[in-house]
């Protein structure tokens, strides 16, 4: 067993922190107790390892919802770029697992920077890009490093397609949707057919791969995850998904502050971001951390993502800290890199925040990580000292 003592707990559960002792056992939390609750609580056994955290702060290791670790080799150029199939825009058989390197050195620098935890996979040149998967940051394999292989399922509204595709197939907003609702309509009689051939072999269709791979979106085990910044692209994507009656989660969202009470009354989670750095597009003219805010306190659910590689994945907490000093809650700045992130990727019984029967993934601060004198002192996954 660990005991982590003494230090502030900020368990992205209570608002207020709180003095406390974290009981680890088999890489899962076993207890969070506050300081006044020790006294009451059986004491620890002779072979419990103490790790004393007295002036510092504990937090939940950070999860960022949306990202291309291990898909974008850090520095190599063609060598290291897994993340898009460019020669089909219709990819949805593509699985992030088969194209994660777990030895890029941009997995350590995101570990060191506290992020725990990511949802990972391909980008958003094709109209269906593959599924994404989380994965801690930590391990010498894939398989062993996964905390859930399937999370979602990519697609991608707007620019992306039409700049990769213009000179093939795909000029306009329209042909996206109408080459998305096209193959989602072949993936729904494909699933009538095998319904209705139950057990019988010889009356199920021809396998396909790629609908075959969109049948868990179909049966709403996965969400789309549909990469979209402008007003526009963000309704295509709901208006698809209610079609369909699918679940969505948007991405980007980077005109989301403009259409504020709109995604509020949809109720679907929002990963907000890659903010930090230019414009360098015309979709992105309104990019602003307080998009974040403002959806925030509109009463959307939000996640603050950096899109790595587009921001180092150890800035998350630095895009947290800009969107409070663009107006959000702190407390709810925290929450959109710990537990909110973790709801969006269907991991949050494992990550996510500080409490019993939980993943023991925290880290260990000189202050708060919005702050830019703060240091990490220490990162733990399942309750093991990684970084």
């Amino acid at each position: 067993m660990l005991a982590v003592r003494g230090g502030k707990i900020h368990d992205a559960v209570h608002k207020v922190p709180y003095i406390g002792e974290i009981r680890i056992e088999n890489g899962k939390i076993l207890k969070v107790l506050r300081e006044e609750e020790l006294s009451q609580c059986e004491p620890l056994p002779s072979s419990a390892e103490i790790l004393d955290a007295s002036g510092l702060d504990i937090w939940p290791g950070f999860v960022d919802a949306h990202c291309h670790l291990g898909l974008y080799g850090s520095g190599i150029g063609y060598e290291g770029q897994d993340g898009n199939e460019l020669n089909d825009f219709l990819t949805p058989h593509l699985r992030a697992v088969d194209g994660f390197n777990p030895l890029d050195p941009s997995i350590k620098k995101a570990l060191e920077g506290g992020v725990t935890t990511v949802g990972t996979g391909p980008g958003s040149a094709n109209v269906l890009g593959g599924t994404f998967m989380a994965v801690k940051t930590f391990g010498k394999r894939v398989d062993s490093m996964i905390l859930k292989e399937t999370v979602a399922m990519k697609c991608a509204f707007g620019e992306n397609p039409r700049r990769v595709y213009q000179s093939k197939s795909i000029s306009s907003r329209m042909t996206i949707s109408a080459i998305f609702r096209e193959i989602l309509f072949r993936a729904s009689e494909y699933r009538e057919k095998l319904e209705a051939a139950g057990d019988d072999l010889s009356k199920r269709p021809a396998f396909d791969i790629r609908l075959e791979s969109l049948l868990p979106v179909l049966r709403r085990e996965i969400p789309l995850k549909a990469h979209a910044h402008q007003t526009n692209d963000l309704f295509n994507a709901l208006r698809i998904a209610k079609e369909f009656n699918l679940r969505i989660t948007l991405e980007h969202v980077t005109e989301g502050h403009l259409i504020a009470e709109e995604l509020a009354s949809e109720n679907v989670p929002l990963a907000v971001g890659p903010t930090l750095g230019h414009p360098t597009k015309f979709e992105l003219q309104h990019k602003s951390f307080e998009t974040a805010a403002i959806l925030s306190q509109a009463g959307c659910p939000v996640s603050i993502i950096t899109d790595s590689p587009v921001i180092p994945q150890d800035m998350l907490s630095l895009c947290a800290g800009l969107a409070i000093r663009a107006g959000m809650d702190p407390f709810e700045a925290l929450r959109a890199i710990t537990i909110r992130p973790a709801e969006h990727l269907g991991i949050a019984d494992r990550v996510g925040s500080l409490e019993a029967g939980k993943d023991a993934d925290f880290v260990l601060t000189s202050g708060s990580p919005f702050e830019l004198d703060s240091r990490i002192c220490g990162v733990y996954i399942e309750g093991v000292r990684r970084a």
